[in-house]
């Protein structure tokens, strides 16, 4: 296949290997199934995959993983999934793959799935390094303590071989500048050199890192891109999780206040790598944002609030203490108090729902007011049902609307009134017990009381 100087006229193929089972993670859950700022670490390395513009991505599993390759899947739709059977090193692990490689792209990229820190714009980077005219590409850092890793042995611009650090001498154990696993190979002789690699070690595994010397026993040349230490961090245990899920917030943070949004306190805020804010965004002190959120233009949201796959419009006022869930869609100007919580509803432009209220399957029309201690009834034990009501509508206080229902817009809710049918335009509803009064009994019901004691 004949190749190009320009990565985005040459074909890549992306090979992300996720066979590893992460027992220092004490987990039932695969390893690469573990999240990050919501999302598996096998999601966050296939986000960073897709952003170097692989022509076809390969994700190598264990066997029997079905959970792993549908995570794949759901990431990278068209996602190939091949099954290492045996564990034999990661030389071997990329060779499951070989129906893969043997197409013939122009770039291979392998990837881990326990490295969910890294950037595309890095994968792109080792792209170009093979664009000009390297056959392998090994992706490097400055670790401040290299205890452990592989040190990179360079003689100028080219890479000459990878020294593990129990097999290094003390000089080359002195070089701090590491393996960090990641790799890219020439497609034209990238099988070849993953076939040519030997079972030198006593395990009987083949080690990726021996394309190094391969490829230039075969007049081929080696080279390093260099990257902070942070950004190929693995993920091997869970404070190295929570390691890595710090880094990424920090990264939404910067990106979410560069972009215009103030954050009070950005490291109380938590975001989701799809989280998107309009301009002039302020939100206070420990609030969440899960996966699915939209937020926008000159939108307050107060502390202590969570979002999950919600839509929020312009100059909305937000909390604190609100709990919007998945298919919450406000319109603009609309007032979300404390402690309310709305799940699959849409809310008109301007609409109130300021105090302890919960609105799930619902309507509510524009400039309407929701009394505190509203709730729509929308589920019998078997089905949910939906509550409409039109704009300009009052809803008093401590309100019960039982679905399905209907209140017309204009129409008056009396406050503490159960609803459970429907209500006409601009008329008023009230469902309770009438009230009366006894004039003298709390008189009398105290001094039967005290004689009673008496007689005792």
């Amino acid at each position: 296949m004949p190749t190009s100087p320009d990565p985005k006229a040459r074909t890549c193929l992306a090979i992300v290997l996720a066979a590893g089972e992460g027992t220092r993670m004490k987990s039932a859950l695969p390893k690469v199934l573990h999240r990050v700022a919501g999302r598996p670490m096998l999601a966050c390395v296939l986000s960073a995959v897709n952003g170097a513009a692989p022509a076809a991505v390969a994700v190598v599993v264990g066997p029997g993983r079905d959970d792993v390759a549908a995570a794949a899947r759901a990431a990278s739709p068209g996602a190939e999934i091949f099954v290492q059977t045996e564990r034999r090193g990661t030389a071997h692990a990329v060779l499951a793959a070989r129906d893969a490689l043997a197409r013939g792209y122009d770039d291979v990229l392998v990837a881990f799935a326990d490295t969910p820190l890294v950037r595309p714009d890095t994968l792109r980077a080792m792209r170009t390094e093979l664009v000009a005219g390297a056959s392998v590409v090994v992706l490097g850092f400055e670790a401040r303590d290299p205890t452990g890793y592989g040190r990179l042995l360079t003689e100028g611009d080219q890479l000459v071989g990878i020294r593990e650090h129990k097999d290094a001498t003390e000089a080359e154990r002195a070089i701090r500048l590491s393996n960090a696993g990641l790799m890219a190979l020439d497609g034209r002789t990238a099988l070849a050199t993953l076939d040519a690699i030997g079972n030198s070690n006593a395990q009987g595994e083949f080690y990726l890192t021996d394309a190094v010397t391969v490829a230039r026993q075969r007049g081929g040349s080696a080279r390093t891109v260099i990257v902070g230490e942070e950004e190929v961090m693995g993920v091997n245990d869970r404070v190295q999780l929570a390691a890595a899920e710090a880094a990424v917030q920090n990264r939404l943070r910067e990106a979410a206040m560069r972009n215009g949004v103030t954050l009070i306190a950005p490291e109380t805020v938590f975001l989701s790598p799809d989280t998107v804010f309009g301009r002039d965004v302020v939100v206070e002190p420990f609030v969440v944002f899960g996966p699915g959120v939209t937020i926008g233009d000159g939108v307050t949201i107060r502390s202590f609030s969570h979002f999950d796959s919600a839509t929020v419009g312009d100059k909305a006022q937000i909390g604190p203490y609100s709990r919007l869930r998945p298919g919450a869609n406000l319109e603009a100007d609309v007032h979300v108090g404390n402690f309310v919580e709305i799940k699959a509803a849409s809310i008109g432009q301007g609409a109130k729902i300021n105090h302890l209220s919960y609105i799930g399957d619902s309507t509510v029309g524009a400039r309407t007011n929701i009394g505190a201690g509203t709730i729509t009834c929308n589920y019998d034990g078997f089905d949910k049902s939906r509550t409409n009501i039109g704009e300009d509508a009052f809803i008093g206080s401590n309100s019960s609307l039982v679905a399905p229902v209907t209140i017309g817009s204009g129409a008056y809710i009396g406050s503490g009134s159960v609803i459970t049918d429907n209500v006409k335009d601009n008329a008023l509803a009230v469902a309770r017990g009438r009230q009366y009064e006894k004039e003298g009994w709390a008189e009398a019901f105290r001094e039967s009381r005290k004689n009673r004691k008496k007689k005792q």
